[in-house]
């Protein structure tokens, strides 16, 4: 299983996490939707902290080139809400950096794209949009369908975290500095990264916030800040406190790895194939400002992936609404449904329909399942996670005496070790109308057949 492993012991930011991800071998090429759409470009450069070496990624104007100034000859004033830069939720107002600098800590930097003269960051750049302005945007990069669909989870999360911190609604939550443009580039880039890298699983150690105090737009709040806490709340992965007194979790990196990431107490067996550093703006006295990522393999744990669960009772539901929500369900995003036989109020004879999907998709699933079952509440468990095995599915070709039927087999996996092969009953079934033999000998011939490819397989492999 293709494993990336975050080690958070100094939190994240937006863009320690696109400068970590670009460090264990993303293309960078992938980015081009996002510089073309805002007119910005990706500064990637390498910077060093407390004498570790790693990749520094700051979102720049396309109207020229900034070189990062070098942060040896003395204390920076920063640019950032803390001990990061880029992605954070709220404004802020005369916040310094508490590290200090050391003689070798240096930035060397090249730009994305076109070379250029003159250029500023252009962090909080832009309008503060609304999460539909936002997403509109996203909509009209022409991403992959999987990028877009991961990088508008993310903002949802990020939206919904400042609703619920405010008191409003999602589609009225005006974003702050996570509307500007570089945490639209900070987020669109990661995921376009992350699906360059194609990992079959994403893990973090506990995430560091930080400590102190942090000076907002509404006031001045303790770290984490508040728009954290909520989306750690949400989160797989654990939250712990400091190792110094600044801000070193921010809003956009917490929204990036609750989306991604579940959660390690310490990282799990893995065969590293390449590891690299994210380098954060800032510099501390003792403690490397970097995003340490590790990509390589893992051979004995089950893929964790983020899931909620829908349920509603019903008592009026025909066996023919019922017998179609496999289908209809799963078109818009169900991974599996149960139909449980239940007692309702005044003994009435009834269903309950549990249904597991992943947590972007619950709303639309919701809709479908009020709309199909004519129900007026659907109860959410919130975010929460299944295990789940790898799965392999391939099509074997079965001599059905003398005939040529080809059935779909299923094969589970956890690391090399193959527990399960299962035949697709419904091939099966069409295979022994044809021919006559039954289905159950169908499948057990489609289930041997695939054994002996395996066994093929792996022989040559050796």
């Amino acid at each position: 299983m293709k494993t990336l492993a975050f080690d958070a012991r100094m939190g994240a930011s937006g863009d320690m996490l696109l400068g970590a991800l670009l460090a264990v071998g993303a293309d960078p090429s992938v980015l081009d939707p996002v510089e073309q759409r805002l007119d910005i470009q990706y500064q990637i450069g390498e910077s060093t902290r407390c004498g570790i070496s790693g990749t520094n990624v700051q979102v720049v104007s396309d109207t020229g080139f900034e070189e990062i100034h070098d942060d040896s000859s003395g204390d920076d004033e920063d640019r950032s809400e803390g001990g990061h830069a880029h992605g954070h939720g709220h404004s802020h107002e005369d916040d310094h950096d508490h590290g200090h600098s050391h003689e070798d800590d240096t930035s060397h930097d090249h730009s994305h794209g076109h070379s250029h003269d003159h250029a500023d960051t252009v962090e909080g750049a832009g309008p503060n949009r609304t999460y539909p302005e936002v997403i509109e945007i996203i909509e009209s990069m022409a991403l992959p369908n999987a990028v877009e669909a991961d990088a508008k989870a993310i903002f949802e999360l990020l939206g919904e975290a400042e609703a619920s911190v405010h008191g409003t609604d999602l589609d009225s939550t005006h974003f702050h500095e996570v509307g500007a443009d570089d945490a639209i580039a900070d987020i669109v880039g990661a995921a376009l990264l992350l699906h360059n890298l194609d990992p079959d699983r994403v893990v973090t150690t506990p995430v560091a916030a930080g400590g102190g105090e942090v000076a907002m737009s509404h006031g001045i709040y303790p770290v984490p800040t508040p728009a954290v806490v909520e989306l750690a709340e949400w989160a797989d992965w654990s939250l712990r406190g400091g190792p110094i007194e600044t801000e070193l979790l921010t809003p956009t990196g917490a929204a990036i790895l609750t989306h991604v990431a579940e959660g390690v107490e310490q990282l799990p067996t893995l065969q590293v194939d390449i590891a690299g550093y994210g380098i954060g703006d800032n510099t501390f006295e003792a403690h490397p400002n970097v995003l340490r990522a590790m990509f390589g393999t893992t051979t004995d744990e089950l893929k964790q992936e983020p899931a909620t669960v829908l349920e509603t009772n019903l008592d009026d539901a025909t066996p023919e609404e019922l017998g179609g929500l496999q289908e209809t369900l799963k078109e818009v995003g169900a991974l599996d449904v149960s139909i449980i036989p239940a007692t309702m109020k005044k003994s009435r004879p009834g269903h309950l329909v549990k249904v597991i999907t992943a947590p972007e998709d619950a709303k639309r699933v919701a809709n479908r399942l009020a709309r199909e079952t004519g129900t007026l509440g659907i109860r959410e468990h919130g975010r929460g996670h299944r295990w789940v095995a790898s799965r392999d599915y391939r099509t074997v070709t079965v001599d059905a005496d003398g005939e040529d039927v080809e059935i779909g087999v299923k094969i589970a996996s956890v690391g090399d070790d193959i527990f399960d092969i299962s035949a697709e009953f419904d091939d099966a079934q069409i295979g022994a109308a044809e021919t006559g033999l039954a289905v159950r000998e169908l499948m057990r011939r489609a289930e041997q057949a695939a054994r002996e490819q395996l066994e093929k397989q792996a022989g040559e492999n050796e």
